[in-house]
């Protein structure tokens, strides 16, 4: 199996490419400017100009790409909806490094965590926008996709743990009551949907167990 990560160069990026070689798996790297992560294969360019050609060779493709000035964050949709379109029609899988603004807090799926009043209004445009990119993916059958939203609190530089709780579309927390993961063990709950496969065009989610 050979995994592409995209955007490998950004915090996330780097740490699921560093959860991946630590398991031996066959990783490339692809961002626009010089690689920084630890992966040894690499590829300079930008992901708005990849091709069904480039990505041939790979059976998992990983959209890591997080923008967050306000006027460039359409672009969680324009390149989501690019990578999905140059995977779709194929064997090939497309996991995605989601929000968490986006899960419902209710069971009928009718209110998500964005629309709460204390939701900070620094991050609304950024959820609004990821809500939408998940949107526009939901409606593909032609892609093999998975979405995984981090808990509320995405912590950089978080404690690896080694451990998450897995769940589905609706906001959860741990037993400590704390909606909390750092990046490394995100990337270990990403890599582990790369290794199992086992949520085929769904959304899951992860806190910090």
């Amino acid at each position: 199996m050979k995994i592409l990560v995209v955007c490998s160069n950004g915090r996330v990026g780097q740490e699921v490419v560093k959860e991946s070689l630590k398991r031996g798996l066959d990783v490339t790297g692809l961002a626009r400017s010089d690689n920084k992560s630890e992966v040894t294969q690499f590829i300079k360019k930008d992901l708005m100009d990849l091709t069904k050609d480039d990505i041939k060779d790979f059976d998992v493709l990983v959209d890591a790409f997080g923008v967050w000035d306000e006027k460039d964050l359409p672009l969680h949709i324009s390149t989501l909806n690019h990578l999905a379109d140059i995977v779709a029609n194929t064997e090939k899988r497309l996991l995605v490094v989601g929000g968490a603004g986006s899960l419902y807090i209710d069971e009928s799926h009718t209110k998500q965590v964005q629309d709460l009043s204390d939701f900070p209004d620094a991050f609304k445009p950024l959820a609004y926008n990821m809500g939408l990119a998940l949107e526009e993916l939901r409606k593909r059958d032609d892609v093999n996709w998975t979405y995984i939203s981090p808990a509320a609190d995405f912590q950089a530089d978080g404690e690896r743990t080694g451990s998450y709780i897995l769940g589905g579309e609706e906001y959860f927390t741990n037993s400590d009551g704390e909606s909390i993961i750092s990046y490394s063990d995100y990337a270990i709950a990403m890599v582990d949907e790369i290794e199992n496969n086992k949520h085929n065009k769904e959304r899951i989610s992860v806190v910090r167990k």
